[in-house]
């Protein structure tokens, strides 16, 4: 029996919706379907139960068919094997009459009769398609070929093996290889792996009364990518209108779990019970045999594999079935028994909580002491929350909610944290619970956009909870300065001057109540705050004189104090903290080293709530220092969490720093650029930071494509009409890019009042970089006659190799200065010089700004460096058509758009894979995304 894949949409006839996540698959599917006469093709699309094999299908066939190709289609039936037969008689659909009619009586019979005589059919079959063929290309697409009269796919097979010059495809999908005949010589073969977490969470949030908070995560990770998975999960997680399990469970993993015998049903049930980590051994002690022959019947039918010491579940649903199909009361035995012979003291804590109803004190202390034993937030947050409900005592309640909210805040998951901050508000609580539950809250409000509220969600609590709680206390006052930072609002950098001064207060008094015992306590600590009271400080001012280096190296003690002791979050919250400080004062070696370190313990506990904190800025300063390929990996696994957990103004900001990444590369994608229901979902004006992330994004696109005006425009607008900043501290680092398209529109006259007002922002000593950035600019916008002077003092400024990125765009402006005063052979010297860092950078757009340069000045042609891209050698249409194909975009699709026909995209592509040196679209995606 098999398992329909879910629709993957609820949309009716929104075909991209219906293979969500399967861009990739489809193209290569479509490459395979030929379309000129030549040798056969034939491909294989393998998957386990509910993977989407259909649905991608189904996508295909209408692809197919809107591009011209016959689509002969059929379905394997599961219910009834007598039906086998009839998948034949599917494609046989009207469209092939009048070919079927044109054939020999008896190769019509062999065809058509029931029952029929199978050594017939290969030469029936193969006289049909060589007809279907003769007049356009043919797709023969079956679905569930395993399924079918196993003499239809041998005779497919057969006719591709003999139909050399005819333009034909034939597709079949299965769950398993094996299930088939043999397929011809040169068969591909797609195997559909899970969705990635980005889509897998966009098709559940599809789903009718999707889950949300703590539910929602479960099920992501339950159904480890299966579209099936998701979609029966999600109908039967808690909430409001939630039916019952759906059938298909019950019905498909469920009836093969009743036909086990009870001894095997019953280790299922322990198997499933057993979280992760725990050993085959634990489990088999839990059972109370040694017996491993209790799984031959389970592993017989597919349900479950013993991989050394573990079990692995074959498909989702199965554990699903072998767990929830039993009765209540075994569940809970089965817990009991697990927790007797459990060794590690979460788990013991675990089972335990799961075999209790009711409250009962010692098993929720003994899980709120194992919460955190291995780091991770998630964990940790689902542990508390249980132990929250298992306290008999209300202080004891409050309390562990109270941790739990912190955690889930750390998962970064805003329904979660909702969630639990209206249970702990409405039981009312003490003063120290209410500011951790507004901390948490505020963070999750800027996640999603809402700076506003979350800071006056905050000043609120420091006012009316005041003194509660010395590193509370800061705590709040640390996030609020990060709110700011965000907003970029003057209000709220005009209010961090008194939250500061009430954490002060609260440190003074020295009040310390360890009622919280979780990774905020262990931050309890003297350097710790005063990296915090480094930080608040640090924000008041920002924009303008940075920080003296005192600051930082004040607060330096803070990360590694509190590494040696403070666990897997509270550790890499105060390295952010001090790489923050330093941030401000521009120390790019201490903002790296603390960053890095910071986001790896981060990403490893699963925190992307802290961490969504911290990787912004992070990425801000590898794009700042040349470390390109980094920032870019650091940006795609960030927007794969954001997604994941629904937090649109992470999303949208990490668009922006992906396009900046692009941008510096020069490997441009087309646009559109940003995704706009993630950016309808930001409000820029209490988003100022994204803004102008934005506005830099897209004047460095338009430098990198020469639209010299529009970045203007861009760059422009990070500043006020008076030449006041956008952004306190963003706008500043974008002075020398708009005065590059300042000088190059001839605008450099507007250009100089905003120089003059970021030079008095920053005060008598500005930073290494800043100096660098402003002789840059003024070289570029202020008087000629100068302009050397500032070129120069910007290259042998104390620091600024540091910088190389910048550094080399000075020296590609000073030689372009120096070419203007026919100084050609300085002007090369300093281009060479530029040309060795891109390729090193993998700066792509400042090698092709060079090379031109160099070109220009006289300079015998050299190879364009690696980091120049192997695009620059394509004319510019099949630039073009490359970045459209990167896009997922058919030959169709890309000559409606060039007003080009399907045959000539496809001769350009003929073109540009030998100069590329790869041979499909698949290596040409990938190419394009610099991978």
């Amino acid at each position: 029996m098999t398992v329909q894949p879910p629709q993957q949409s609820t949309t009716g006839d929104d075909a991209t919706a219906t293979v969500l996540g399967r861009d990739g698959e489809t193209e290569r599917i479509l490459r395979c379907v030929t379309r000129e006469p030549g040798p056969a093709r034939t491909l294989l699309v393998l998957g386990e139960e509910g993977i989407g094999r259909t649905a991608l299908l189904r996508h295909v066939r209408e692809r197919a068919t809107a591009d011209g190709v016959l689509v002969l289609a059929a379905q394997g039936w599961a219910e009834d094997p007598r039906h086998a037969p009839a998948c034949l008689h599917q494609l046989l659909a009207p469209p092939v009459r009048d070919a079927l009619a044109a054939l020999p009586a008896a190769q019509q019979r062999a065809l058509t009769a029931v029952p029929r005589a199978d050594g017939e059919l290969p030469a029936a079959v193969t006289a049909l398609l060589d007809r279907l063929a003769a007049s356009r290309p043919v797709l023969v697409c079956v679905d569930d070929a395993d399924l079918c009269d196993r003499a239809l796919p041998e005779a497919l097979f057969a006719a591709a093996r003999r139909l050399s010059g005819r333009p034909l495809t034939v597709l079949l999908a299965a769950r398993h290889e094996t299930a088939l005949p043999g397929p011809p010589p040169g068969t591909e073969i797609l195997r559909l792996g899970p969705l990635d977490g980005a889509s897998a969470a966009a098709l559940l949030d599809r789903q009718p009364a999707a889950p949300t908070g703590r539910h929602r995560l479960e099920i992501l990770a339950e159904a480890a990518g299966n579209p099936l998975a998701l979609v029966e999960l999600g109908r039967g997680a808690p909430g409001p209108a939630k039916a019952v399990r759906h059938a298909p469970v019950e019905h498909t993993f469920g009836v093969r779990v009743e036909a086990l015998p009870a001894a095997t049903r019953r280790a299922l049930l322990y198997a499933a019970a057993a979280g992760p980590g725990e050993t085959v051994a634990a489990v088999m002690a839990a059972l109370g045999t040694g017996d491993l022959a209790v799984w031959a019947p389970a592993e017989a039918a597919g349900l479950v594999v013993l991989a050394e010491d573990r079990f692995d579940f074959r498909h989702p649903l199965a554990r699903s079935a072998a767990y929830l199909g039993r009765p209540a009361g075994e569940r809970q035995q089965a817990h009991r028994e697990l927790a007797r012979t459990a060794v590690p003291p979460e788990a013991r804590a675990r089972h335990l909580a799961a075999a209790t109803v009711g409250t009962d004190a010692p098993v929720a202390a003994a899980l709120e002491a194992s919460a955190w034993r291995h780091g991770d937030a998630v964990e940790a947050a689902r542990a508390l929350e249980q132990a929250a409900r298992l306290s008999p005592r209300p202080p004891d309640r409050a309390r562990r909610l109270a941790e739990a909210l912190t955690a889930a805040h750390a998962t970064g998951d805003p329904g979660w944290v909702r969630e639990l901050y209206e249970r702990l508000v409405q039981d009312g609580t003490e003063p120290e619970f209410g500011c951790a539950a507004a901390g948490a809250l505020a963070s999750a409000l800027s996640h999603e956009s809402a700076q506003r509220e979350a800071f006056e969600l905050l000043a609120d609590a420091s006012e009316h909870f005041p003194a509660v709680d010395r590193t509370l206390a800061l705590a709040l006052a640390g996030l609020a300065a990060g709110i700011a930072a965000q907003s970029g609002l003057p209000e709220h950098t005009a209010a961090l001057p008194a939250l500061l001064d009430r954490a002060r207060r609260a440190d003074a008094s020295g009040r310390w109540r360890p009622a919280m015992a979780g990774p905020r306590a262990r931050l309890d600590t003297p350097h710790t705050r005063r990296a915090l009271t480094a930080l608040v400080t640090a924000a008041t001012t920002a924009g303008t004189a940075p920080r003296p280096r005192s600051a930082t190296h004040s607060a330096a003690p803070a990360a590694t104090h509190s590494a040696a002791f403070a666990g897997p979050v509270a550790a890499p919250v105060a390295g952010a903290v001090l790489a923050a400080v330093a941030r401000q004062a521009d120390e790019a070696d201490v903002d790296l080293g603390q960053s890095r370190t910071a986001d790896e313990r981060l990403r490893a506990a699963r925190a992307f709530g802290l961490r969504g904190w911290s990787v912004l800025p992070f990425v801000d300063t590898l794009l700042a220092t040349g470390r390109f390929a980094e920032a870019q990996a650091v940006v795609e696994d960030a927007q794969t969490e954001a997604a994941v957990l629904r937090l649109p103004r992470l999303q949208a900001d990490l668009e922006t720093q992906a396009l900046t990444v692009r941008a510096l590369r020069g490997t441009l994608p087309p646009e559109p650029w940003f995704t706009p229901s993630v950016w309808r979902a930001v409000c820029l004006d209490e988003n100022r930071a994204t803004h102008a992330r934005l506005l830099r994004a897209r004047g460095l696109a338009s430098l990198t494509r020469g639209d010299m005006e529009d970045a203007w425009r861009r760059l422009r607008d990070l500043f006020t009409a008076d030449g006041a900043p956008l952004h306190p501290f963003l706008s500043a680092r974008a002075v020398a890019e708009l005065a590059v398209a300042a000088q190059r529109t001839g605008r450099s006259a507007e250009a100089l009042p905003i120089l003059d007002r970021v030079l008095a922002d920053q005060g008598d000593r500005p930073s290494t970089r800043m100096t660098l950035l402003l002789h840059h600019a003024t070289a570029l916008a202020g008087p000629d006659g100068e302009a050397e002077q500032h070129f120069q003092l910007a290259l042998v400024n104390h620091g600024a190799h540091r910088w190389p990125w910048e550094c080399a765009h000075v020296r590609l402006n000073y030689a372009i200065w120096l070419r203007r005063c026919r100084r050609t052979r300085e002007a090369r010297q300093q281009l060479t010089t530029v040309l060795e860092t891109a390729e090193r950078l993998g700066a792509g757009a400042l090698a092709v700004a060079a090379g031109g340069e160099l070109r220009a000045s006289g300079a015998a042609p050299a190879p364009a460096p690696a980091c120049a891209g192997p695009l620059e050698q394509l004319t510019a249409q099949q630039r073009q058509i490359v970045q459209l194909v990167a896009r997922g975009l058919s030959n169709r699709e890309i000559g409606e758009r060039l007003f080009l026909s399907p045959r000539t995209v496809g001769s350009h592509l003929y073109n540009v894979y030998p100069k590329l040196g790869i041979s499909s679209r698949h290596q040409l995606r990938d190419l394009v995304r610099g991978r």
